[in-house]
């Protein structure tokens, strides 16, 4: 690589050779996908606008008390020890993983409890112990994960979708899954329970889809969770993202933090580099973003011709739900919590509706409520517990004012937590802090403050989400939620690993260098 330094821009400039990636962002997507490139014999460099990395899955630390900021969910570890294995490592050496049993107990509003398990012997008898004429139901709709599962997770979830042909392939995958259905007329059409409907449906909130709008595809997770199992990072989610940058620190791959990307280089229609707030330029030959995808094409291409993802039709399109989060540390224990907990409301189709549809804050919430105390005492400080509750909200086409809501909603949420699974919880607060949508908007980069990005939708996924290698500018690529196949840890897992079905072919000289090295991987396996 030649690096040259003189003023362009009101800063110095890093000319790149063949062979150079720049990285936006340090999620799980983009630290993914810089493993991924290194060990091809690409030369990566991961910029990251926060002092820390991890961009939504960053960690809080504050009293004492250890706080995950996003995912806190691992379904599918494999991903993870895919990534150790191309660098040469194994997972276990780095980050251990427990096993959770059950994955998550549900609540409804009366007080009933579903505790939902990988257990099929445990799950039929808490069907039946709702409606057991609802058993042969359930059976079928076992049977369809299991397809959606082969059908859309394993044929289709590595695969990018780049052109016209790649959605004619998969059509016959859709019409097996029959992907045109909702997640929520495929539950009812087997179920018949309103309560047993709401297990079976709520899913797709977890990537940022309305159970009533997204596909049917996504009855996967189903099958996914059974498969795999739900899983926690001893340490937190955290742990993983700082084992990702020692790894690859290790391969000479640098997190540079606090390098704010004001915009994507563009020289002849093709991304030649990236330009820092302060003005430093740094040339590359490709540009991989996992900023927001609809986020990078408003406001990291300005002035940049646009043909397919233009302004207007960012703006026509349906984004996930923003999200309200409080997390709270109390100076005592509460042990008969379980690590996961989901709290349903009185309502929910007309919420789902209040949330997507009509973009209206509503007074009643369900509620995701996050104990990793239960299962790792390093989160806390010892006779303590470490909370995270979640409660998905309209985004911010909402026009709620989140500076004057947020403390009064807040409390509203501490007030049901402790009418209901926390008693005296408001004696024992001894750390808080809050993030609405619009902190996701202005610190995470988030349009409309969505916390998942677009909506899966049908309409809004595979070919025709954006795609991993940009439609509009050549040398761009994307990562994370934004691009195929969609959010959650495994879908932005997934998207670095299609994107390597994209990629431009290095010299063989430089993928053979790398090999030998130690570097990359043989030729035969790009």
């Amino acid at each position: 690589m030649r690096v040259d330094h003189y003023p362009l821009g009101g800063g110095p400039v890093v000319q790149a050779g063949g062979g150079s990636a720049i990285v936006i962002g340090s999620g799980f997507g983009g630290l993914a996908a810089a493993i991924r490139l290194s060990v091809r014999g690409w030369r990566v460099q991961v910029l990251e606008r926060l002092p820390s990395p991890g961009g939504r899955a960053r960690v809080h630390e504050q009293d004492g008390f250890r706080f995950d900021a996003g995912p806190t969910i691992i379904t599918v570890p494999q991903f993870f020890e895919e990534l150790w294995q191309l660098a040469g490592r194994r997972l276990s050496d780095d980050v251990k993983l427990a096993s959770l049993e059950p994955y998550y107990r549900i609540r409804f509003d009366d007080g009933r409890l579903f505790d939902y398990s990988g257990d099929q012997d445990h799950m039929r008898a808490e069907v039946a112990r709702f409606n057991p004429a609802d058993l042969p139901g359930y059976e079928r709709l076992v049977t369809e994960s299991d397809v959606a599962y082969r059908e859309g997770f394993e044929k289709l979830g590595s695969v990018a979708f780049d052109n016209v042909g790649d959605l004619l392939a998969a059509l016959p995958n859709m019409v097996k899954m029959q992907a045109w259905r909702t997640i929520w007329q495929l539950v009812c059409s087997h179920l018949k329970d309103p309560a047993l409907r709401q297990v079976f449906s709520f899913h797709p909130l977890l990537i940022g889809g309305n159970p009533l709008k997204v596909t049917s595809s996504y009855s996967l997770i189903h099958s996914l969770e059974r498969q795999f199992g739900v899983h926690w990072a001893m340490g937190g989610t955290g742990a993983l993202v700082r084992a990702m940058v020692k790894l690859l620190a290790a391969r000479g791959v640098p997190v540079r933090c606090n390098a704010d990307v004001k915009r994507i280089v563009v020289e002849d229609g093709r991304a030649t580099g990236v330009e820092l707030v302060g003005g430093e330029r740094i040339g590359a030959d490709i540009v991989v973003s996992n900023a927001d995808t609809a986020w990078t094409y408003r406001h990291l291409l300005p002035g940049v011709q646009r043909k397919v993802w233009t302004d207007r039709k960012l703006d026509r399109a349906k984004y996930s739900m923003g999200l309200f989060v409080w997390y709270f540390g109390t100076d005592r224990r509460w042990d008969d919590v379980p690590h996961h907990q989901i709290l349903l409301g009185p309502r929910y189709e007309g919420l789902l509706k209040d949330m997507f549809l009509r973009h209206h804050l509503a007074e009643d919430f369900s509620l995701y409520l996050h104990r990793p105390s239960a299962t790792d005492p390093s989160v806390a400080p010892p006779g303590c517990d470490a909370f995270y509750v979640l409660s998905p909200v309209p985004h911010l086409d909402s026009g709620t004012d989140w500076a004057t809501e947020a403390e009064p909603y807040r409390q509203k949420v501490q007030a049901y937590l402790e009418r209901t699974v926390l008693p005296g919880l408001s004696q024992h607060v001894v750390s808080s802090r809050v993030t609405t949508p619009q902190q996701f908007h202005d610190e995470l980069l988030s349009y409309k403050g969505a916390g998942f990005g677009m909506e899966p939708r049908l309409l809004q996924s595979a070919w025709f989400r954006p795609h991993n290698r940009s439609e509009d500018v050549e040398g761009l690529y994307m990562v994370g939620a934004g691009t195929h196949p969609g959010a959650g840890v495994p879908g932005v897992l997934m998207s670095a690993k299609a994107l390597e079905t994209v990629l431009p072919p290095l010299p063989e000289s430089v993928v053979a260098g790398a090999y030998a090295q130690g570097t990359g991987v043989p030729l035969g396996a790009r």
